[in-house]
Formats: C-alpha cells, structure tokens, sequence
C-alpha cells in the first residue's frame, strides 16, 4: 500500500511539475522573442518573422537604442526614483505596521479601517487630486512629482502589521526589560522576523514603481526627466520602422526587475506563502 500511494505520489507529482512547466514556457515565449528580436537586424526580422532565432546575432539594435534617444538617462531615472520610493516603502509600512500591531492607542481600529478603506479606491480617481496637489507643491515636471505620492503604500502597511501581530509580545517585552527603546526594539527585534514580508514589499513596490507609466505621462513634460516605460513610447513612435532597437529597449527596460526577482525569490515565495497562511 505505501508503494503504491508513493507510485501515485509521484505520477502527480511529476503531471503538475509538467503542467506547470508548459504554463511557463507559454507566459516566458513572448518576453523570450522579445529578447532574442533584439539581436536581430531589421532585414532579419522582415524576412524571417517566423524564425526564432536570429541568423545573424548582433548588437545594432542596442547600439542605435543608446545613439537615437536618452536611454541611459531615462534608465537612471527609473532607477532613482524606484530606489527612493522602495526604500521609503519599506520603512514607513514597517513602521506603522509596528505601531498598529504592537501599540494601543485612541481611534487604532478607526485609523486602520480607513487605511485599509483607502485600499478599496481606485488610482484613476485620484488623478486629478494628486496632480493638483502637486502642482501646489511645486513639484510638477521633477521627480519628486513621482516620488512624494508614493512615500507611503496602504497595502504595504497592512501586509507589515500582519507579520509583525504574529511576533510574540514576549520578545519585545524581554527587550525592554533589557533597556531597549521603541526604535532599537524595532530595529533589532522586529526587522529581523520580518524579512520575508520586507522582501515581498520590495519587489511588489519596485515593479510597480518600475512599471509605472500613467503617474509619469501624468506629471512630466521634459524628455530628460522621463523613466524608461514613458521615454519607450516615444522611443517608439519615433522609430516605428527600427524594430530592433524598439525590442532592444524594451528588453533593457524587462531586465533589472526579472534580475531582482531571481535574487530575491526565496524571500518572494516565502512572503507570499506566509501570507497567504494568514
């Protein structure tokens, strides 16, 4: 009986690893001819549209990505503007998350039903507000426009304080007997039991920041001041016949995220298996 519930194990064991498998290649086919596009030639790619592979592998497209548009500072941008917004992400969802799961203070349930209501709001009807806002700031056409809005993250909060509920009281408790303060507890005892849930901020918050292109259509006008999902757009439409320069840009726009994925994967599932427990 143990054979063959270990026999029976395995064969669906191995059908979902081969489902699975086939889902994959299906979802990573696209992002994979993109990749291998860009090392084609426009010839190429004219003549051979059916072929996978180039025929002759070459570097023209990134080349003339890099001569015929501000590649190089529209990828700075993103970068910046998805360091500082992830970053300040991490900390403030964790620290409130701190608060909310670890301190009792007046209106607590109050103040955490409408951080989670704000949840509930689409980004669409906040357009015009926020573009408001920042044009009262001063901070239209700069990347603060694209940083100050995106400081805090209502779903990062609430993620953070579920983790952080789960941490015995005790530890914080034995820390203060030990003379440690609010921010040394949250530094030393908090932070370290919540990695998985700080690497699921992470990534969730670099991708969207990465990705955004609606925010940026939104608040810039300067051509320098744009990140690579708004500059390819125009990189496009002004070279609509270089094919291979429009997938060598959208591949180097697809790389750092699919980079900081595979380095911070375990955290990834972690966090997301963690949550979904809870």
């Amino acid at each position: 009986m143990k054979k063959r519930k270990k026999t029976r194990y395995k064969s669906y064991h191995y059908v979902i690893i081969a489902f699975l498998g086939a889902l994959s290649a299906v979802m990573m086919y696209p992002l994979v001819w993109m990749l291998m596009t860009s090392f084609k030639t426009n010839a190429d790619i004219r003549t051979n549209r059916t072929k996978f592979f180039p025929e002759e592998w070459t570097l023209e497209g990134y080349r003339t990505a890099f001569e015929k548009a501000p590649i190089a500072e529209w990828f700075l941008n993103s970068i910046l503007i998805t360091a500082i917004i992830t970053i300040s992400v991490i900390v403030t969802s964790t620290m409130m998350g701190y608060i909310f799961a670890k301190y009792e203070f007046r209106m607590k349930k109050v103040l955490f039903v409408i951080l989670l209501a704000t949840m509930m709001v689409p980004p669409q009807v906040t357009m015009i507000p926020r573009y408001l806002m920042i044009q009262k700031l001063h901070l239209f056409d700069t990347r603060g426009a694209l940083i100050v809005p995106a400081l805090v993250s209502a779903f990062s909060v609430y993620l953070a304080r579920q983790f952080i509920s789960d941490i015995p009281d005790s530890l914080c408790e034995a820390a203060k007997i030990d003379g440690a303060g609010p921010f040394q507890i949250y530094w030393k005892v908090i932070l370290p039991n919540i990695r998985p849930a700080i690497g699921s901020i992470g990534i969730f918050t670099a991708m969207a920041s990465w990705n955004d292109y609606l925010n940026p259509l939104l608040m810039l006008n300067n051509i320098d001041k744009m990140t690579l999902p708004l500059g390819l757009i125009y990189f496009n439409s002004d070279r609509t016949s270089d094919l291979s320069a429009t997938m060598a840009a959208a591949s180097m726009m697809m790389m750092p995220m699919i980079i900081i994925f595979i380095l911070f994967q375990k955290q990834f599932i972690k966090g997301m298996t963690m949550s979904g427990i809870k």
